[in-house]
């Protein structure tokens, strides 16, 4: 296969009418292919005899071609084996400071990549957001998945623009209706790659380049990565023990969209109060704002009934609800939805028919069926308590090691717990220190867009079995003693 894309390659670099002759133009676009590691060392080329025949050259050019580049160092022949790139001229690589500063970004892009990185620590202990994925019911899903895309329609494998499966629309409709108190019908109901596409969705539909969007802070960094890079302008919004506060707010200008996670609050914890709700409602209602409802792990309750969801109290229809099956499932799914008013029906659904076309209709339709076949409330029961147990082993654990002094968050919900950290503790260099063992603590000043006024570390626990756990927290007692603190 790896020669024939390097046939078809020179075959497009190839000119025919160039002055530079063939075998010359041969020998450079080689060179220049092995010199920049586009050929890495010890890959094959294709035998002179095929290459000559596929590119309509005569054999004797070719061979004057290789037999000129072996003389210079960069190929070599192996006696009935052919003939191999020698691997003396692998390109180095860039050198840090490069690899960081790339090229020819817009504002808005150098600004997105300035904040949002490269993604470290995605698996292990404490990896934030991360579900249980060895125990998904696999085998359940995965006949699920061969039937329905064996009995795939025609309509399923073309291009739509209906906002998603019509079962798996009706199945979602049904079950946020039932479990979040979210006021809808299947036609609002929206299906997206995930809560990341959802919410660049709505930026670009209800918000121009310049506008204001209000954030929780501390809060969830995908949320500022989409809105920034839809060129907003970011407004951090504090929170306090009852959820966002917008009494808080300084800036005079008017939101224009307001992100929030009222049911369990990304990442300290606590819930939106109802009378911070209808506060919240009711300013949106006067500015003309859209609230952005990020109800991204409300399954995940241990010690009481969540209340319902923003949305439901929502009398004007400036809520839209986002949800997703990332942290439900597993997040390669890339299955999200939105519930957006009757309004927005229409715009919302060509938008995304046009920008991010639909598809994945065979795994929308297995879906559909795991939740009516009632196998997703099933994994949901058992993952709440397997979670529920996880929280409390990693809460022992820590009393019981050499960093007992840990203040831990209420942890009421969701799969990850916040530890308070003294001001004089270095957060990155503890989280820093930790990765070298591959255990992942996030530092909780990454969640703010200005200058962080509490000190913590982000532990997810969902993904992390009792032998992860346990050194886990070793690794965190040990760089606590062991890195320096402030003055």
């Amino acid at each position: 296969m790896l020669e024939q894309w390097i046939i078809d390659a020179l075959a497009t670099d190839l000119q025919r009418d160039s002055r530079e002759g063939l075998a010359r133009q041969l020998m450079r676009l080689l060179r220049e292919r092995i010199r920049s590691g586009q050929l890495a060392g010890d890959t094959r080329l294709p035998a002179s005899r095929d290459l000559a025949r596929s590119l309509g050259l005569g054999r004797n050019t070719v061979l004057e071609a290789y037999e000129q580049l072996q003389a210079e160092g960069y190929l070599h022949s192996r006696h009935g084996a052919g003939t191999f790139v020698s691997g003396l001229f692998a390109s180095a690589p860039l050198p840090a400071s490069r690899r960081h500063q790339p090229l020819g970004l817009s504002t808005r892009g150098q600004a997105l990549f300035d904040s949002v990185g490269l993604p470290t620590g995605l698996y292990g202990a404490f990896a934030p957001g991360v579900p249980e994925i060895p125990l998904f019911p696999h085998a359940c899903w995965q006949g699920l998945l061969a039937r329905h895309q064996r009995q795939a329609s025609s309509a399923m494998l073309g291009y739509t623009a209906d906002g998603g499966l019509t079962q798996l629309r009706e199945a979602l409709a049904e079950y946020v209706q039932l479990s979040r108190g979210v006021h809808c019908r299947p036609e609002q109901v929206l299906i997206t790659q995930g809560t990341q596409q959802a919410m660049e969705l709505a930026a670009r539909l209800l918000a121009d380049p310049g506008d204001v969007a209000w954030l929780e802070e501390p809060g969830y960094v995908g949320a500022h990565a989409a809105l920034r890079g839809a060129g907003l302008q970011l407004v951090p919004v504090p929170v306090d023990d009852e959820g966002l506060n917008p009494a808080a707010v300084t800036d005079p200008r008017s939101p224009r969209l307001i992100y929030t996670t009222p049911s369990h609050q990304y990442p300290l914890g606590v819930v939106m109060s109802l009378p911070r709700r209808l506060a919240l409602l009711a300013h949106a209602a006067r500015s003309g704002a859209w609230i952005l409802e990020d109800d991204y792990d409300s399954e995940f309750r241990y010690s009481s009934q969540p209340l319902p969801a923003l949305q439901g109290l929502a009398q004007d229809e400036r809520v839209i609800y986002m949800g997703t099956m990332s942290k439900v499932m597993y997040p390669g799914l890339r299955l999200g939805y939105l519930v957006v008013p009757d309004s927005l029906i229409d715009p919302f659904r060509a938008a995304n028919a046009r920008l991010y076309r639909e598809g994945s209709h065979a795994v929308q339709a297995a879906l559909a069926e795991f939740i009516t076949a009632g196998h997703f409330a099933r994994h949901v029961r058992r993952m709440r308590e397997l979670y529920r147990e996880r929280q409390h082993q990693l809460r022992q654990t820590l009393a019981h090691s050499s960093a007992e002094g840990l203040l831990l968050s209420p942890g009421h919900a969701g799969m990850h717990l916040v530890a308070s950290l003294s001001a004089s503790i270095n957060e990155q260099a503890i989280s820093l220190a930790a990765a070298k063992e591959q255990v992942w603590l996030r530092p909780l000043r990454r969640h703010y867009l200005a200058t962080p006024t509490q000190s913590g570390l982000v532990l997810g626990y969902a993904g992390v079995d009792h032998q992860a756990i346990q050194h886990g927290v070793a690794t965190l007692a040990r760089v606590l003693q062991e890195v320096p603190h402030h003055d």
